[in-house]
This record gives structure tokens, C-alpha cells and sequence, in this order.
């Protein structure tokens, strides 16, 4: 970020007795003797440099970016020599560019609906020491490893509220978005309400979207109320596009499979057993079934 600084026009005189002043600080002599402009250029410039001199020794004694004390948190407000003028750019800090490296991965998490704070989640922090999460955990290394060579099947994670079930699949995407894997984590319920209320404008667009991205996950599955669209003209054929091409897909709920069948056979229209099997033979193929009962972490 450049910001342009028109040269100033102050009585000569007053601006060199400043710019001495200023150098009587030796650490800002040094600092400006080491742009590349000519005195006169510099002087003109006194205040600006003394601010961006302040910046740099902030940076010099900083131990994180959550206490960074620059105007801009993150960066450092530097000047550039020129001939005639002084030029003064907001440039990242080494923490900065360490901390921007190491989350560009989360750009290839897609969120719907889930809080964003969901791709901060991470292998080290999901309480291992639960011994109820050790097989999901045991189950995200073999996926990883085996990813590039097939396309393992995905969870369908089901189990009691609040039990941490979305931030167990979050950890494992992140990790995947790591190795340049995108995915999007859909809060289901909420996208059939937003993607039927889309039929004019992108619908189209959304739904190819998550049709084919490497890795899926469908949120609290169950949750919504069931309609015949829902069912039959959405997750049905996203299910049956998925299964088809090998695509990696995921679902948490708090029901089991066996009561995600009885809730998809109830709709607004009636009861339809036959369709609602067809929906669980397509989860069946995409994924391996897993329970997680566990406390309530929410609280």
C-alpha cells in the first residue's frame, strides 16, 4: 500500500533545524541514512520519517502480531527514496508474511452458513484424549494418506448435540485445504432455503458448485423440513452426480441413518418410503457410518 506525499513547502530554515533535531536521535540518523535520497529531499519529509521510524523500532521489539503497536496492525509504515520525493508504503512485516503463508490455505475452504472461525479448526486441538473420537481420528489419517492414490469414502457422522461433529470434519478439510484440496461445508437447512430463493438469479451456478467439488460436507443433515424438492429434485441428484464421479462426501447429524430414513419418507406431500431408501442407498455408497457420543462442548 503506497501512500504519495506531496513535497512540502516550509520556510527552508525551519525545516532544517527540525530535521537536525531529529538527528540528534543517532537511531534515527542511521534509519535515514539508509534511504536513498539527499538530505535536502529527506528534511522536507521529517515528520513522515519520524513516524516511520517509530513504526520500524516497534517492529524491532515486537513478539507477536496481537501486539503489534503500528498504525496498521501487521505492517510498517516505510519510505522510499526517490531523486525529488519520498515515497511511504504500509509494508507487511516478517510475522505478517509468516501469518499470511501459513492461512492462504484457508482459501480453499468454502463456507455456507458455518461460522468462519469453523477454519481455524485443527488436528491439535481436537481432544484427543477423548477416547469416543480416536477411531474418526484414526479414520482422517488413513484418508489422508490414501487421498491421492483413491478417493476414500467419506463419514456420515452422526450423534449427540454439541459433541464437536462439524469441527471434526472441519479439521480434516483444513488439513486436506493444506494440500490444495477445495472444499465447502454447507449448513444444510439454511442452503435449501437459500438456493430455492436463488431460482432467478444464480441458482444454477450454486448447485453445479457443490456438485463437483472435491470434498463436500452436508451439516445437521435432517434438520431441514423435507420436501419433495428437497429430496427428490436436490439431494438426490447431488448424491447420485457424487457417487458417480467418486467425490469424497460428509454428513454430520444428530440421527442415526436408520431415523434419516424415516425422516426423508415425510413430506409436506405425504409419505414415500421407496424414495427415501434410494436417498440412504446413495449415503450408504458415498460413506462409512460412524456414531460419536460425547459431552456437550457447546456449554
Amino acid at each position: 500500500m503506497k501512500e504519495w506525499k506531496e513535497v512540502p513547502k516550509v520556510d527552508l530554515t525551519a525545516l532544517t533545524h527540525s530535521f537536525q533535531d531529529a538527528c540528534s536521535n543517532k537511531e534515527f540518523k542511521n534509519f535515514v541514512s539508509e534511504i536513498n535520497a539527499k538530505e535536502e529531499v529527506l528534511m522536507r519529509y521529517t515528520s513522515s520519517l519520524e513516524d516511520a521510524f517509530e513504526e520500524c523500532q516497534n517492529c524491532k521489539n515486537c513478539k507477536s502480531l496481537s501486539s503489534c503497536k503500528n498504525k496498521v496492525a501487521g505492517y510498517c509504515y516505510t519510505p522510499i527514496g526517490g531523486e525529488k520525493i519520498i515515497t511511504f508504503s504500509y509494508e507487511a512485516c516478517e510475522k505478517k508474511q509468516e501469518s499470511l503463508k501459513e492461512n492462504a490455505y484457508k482459501e480453499n475452504l468454502e463456507l455456507f452458513e458455518i461460522n468462519e472461525e469453523i477454519k481455524n479448526a485443527s488436528f491439535k486441538e481436537i481432544y484427543k484424549d477423548d477416547k469416543a473420537r480416536l477411531p474418526i481420528i484414526k479414520y482422517f489419517k488413513e484418508f489422508i494418506d490414501t487421498y491421492s492414490e483413491e478417493k476414500p469414502k467419506g463419514l456420515y457422522l452422526h450423534g449427540s448435540f454439541g459433541c464437536g461433529k462439524t469441527y471434526l470434519i472441519a479439521s480434516l478439510f483444513n488439513e486436506m485445504a493444506k494440500r490444495k484440496v477445495k472444499s465447502i461445508m454447507i449448513y444444510f437447512p439454511e442452503f435449501l432455503r437459500k438456493l430455492k430463493a436463488s431460482f432467478n438469479t444464480n441458482y444454477n451456478e450454486q448447485f453445479e458448485e457443490i456438485k463437483k467439488i472435491p470434498l463436500l460436507l452436508l451439516d445437521d443433515i435432517g434438520a431441514e423440513n423435507c420436501s419433495n424438492w428437497s429430496r427428490d429434485e436436490i439431494l438426490g441428484p447431488l448424491l447420485q452426480y457424487r457417487m458417480e464421479n467418486h467425490l469424497p462426501t460428509f454428513f454430520t447429524s444428530n440421527l442415526t441413518i436408520e431415523e434419516l430414513e424415516k425422516a426423508l419418507s415425510v413430506t409436506t406431500s405425504g409419505v414415500d418410503k421407496v424414495k427415501a431408501r434410494r436417498i440412504i442407498e446413495r449415503i450408504k455408497q458415498l460413506t462409512i457410518d460412524q456414531e460419536l457420543i460425547s459431552k456437550n462442548r457447546r456449554d
